[in-house]
């Protein structure tokens, strides 16, 4: 699944430690987001969403076609 969370990170000046802390995960779950080799579950796809002020599909991507 493709996403921004690095992009929006960045936008914030924030570490991977910061918006793990802020998600409430650790720096690994954020690191492995980032690299597309773990999708979030809807739970923390909604936190991530709210944190930003935007759509889940606003940040996460689905690459499958319909």
């Amino acid at each position: 699944m493709k996403n921004r969370l690095k992009v929006l990170r960045a936008e914030r000046d924030w570490t991977q430690a910061d918006l793990a802390h802020e998600l409430e995960v650790s720096r690994q779950t954020i690191i492995a987001i980032e690299k597309e080799k773990f999708d979030p579950s809807l739970p923390l796809a909604f936190k991530a969403a709210r944190l930003f002020g935007l759509s889940i599909e606003d940040i996460f991507q689905d690459e499958l076609p319909f």
